[in-house]
């Protein structure tokens, strides 16, 4: 077994912006009392939806979990880039994006990945916008709907989306295979083990927003990016000279 030192020579690393990680930093300076604020989006402009159906479904669990919900209809979205950022449907989705602490998406699978209505949405949000990263350290859960047999095509392409969107995507997710079986002519989902994963996934993330929505932005706080803003700060000194 190679014996390290006690004290580990790191050259490279400039130590006044190198952060020590503590369990009381973990510890939000407020107490958070409202209740968690989730944004659900989905896939597909059908008169019916079964991705639609599946969010509106767990937004009722959401509720009954204590959560506030809001629901984006992609309907009257235009293509990303087609027009400018100004306008109102991708103003109210970036509002909505920067509102939540939470988030699920839910989109059908289509050729093998998630449909073009739903990474329409997704392409709308940017990284960054001005001093504010709108998806930056919130929560995240996965689902899908399948026309046929059961399939996770989908929720695994999601899942790289939210870690490229840096969010804090949870373990568990839900497909529902042959989803127009699954819902009622009243649009409910039936009783089922798929539904009782549904329940599981919205309970989860409830949880771990609860958790973690008061120390996302020390939970996002790096080193190379604190290094950035030195930098630029130290640009900035000599730029005035």
């Amino acid at each position: 077994m190679t014996h390290l030192p006690d004290l580990p020579d790191l050259p490279n690393i400039d130590p006044a912006r190198l952060d020590l990680p503590a369990a009381g930093a973990l510890t939000p300076p407020t107490t958070l009392t409202h209740a968690p604020r989730i944004l659900l989006l989905y896939g597909s402009l059908r008169e019916r939806s079964f991705s639609r159906l599946l969010v509106e479904e767990a937004a009722r669990i959401l509720q009954h979990f204590g959560a506030e919900v809001r629901i984006f209809d992609p309907a009257g979205l235009p293509l990303a880039g087609s027009v400018p950022e100004t306008h109102p449907k991708v103003v109210q989705l970036r509002d909505l994006c920067i509102w939540s602490e939470g988030q699920v998406w839910c989109s059908p699978e289509r050729h093998g990945a998630m449909t073009a209505v739903f990474k329409n949405q997704i392409d709308w949000i940017p990284l960054e916008q001005g001093s504010v990263r709108p998806s930056q350290g919130k929560t995240l859960a996965l689902m899908q709907v399948c026309g046929g047999s059961q399939s996770f095509n989908v929720v695994n392409n999601l899942r790289l989306l939210g870690r490229w969107m840096r969010m804090f995507t949870i373990p568990n997710q839900s497909s529902v295979p042959m989803a127009y079986k699954e819902f009622g002519d009243d649009d409910r989902m039936r009783p089922s083990s798929y539904y009782e994963r549904v329940v599981d996934v919205m309970e989860e993330l409830v949880k771990i927003t609860l958790l973690m929505r008061g120390s996302s932005d020390y939970l996002t706080d790096r080193y190379s990016e604190r290094s950035e803003r030195a930098q630029r700060a130290i640009d900035r000194q000599i730029a005035q000279l």
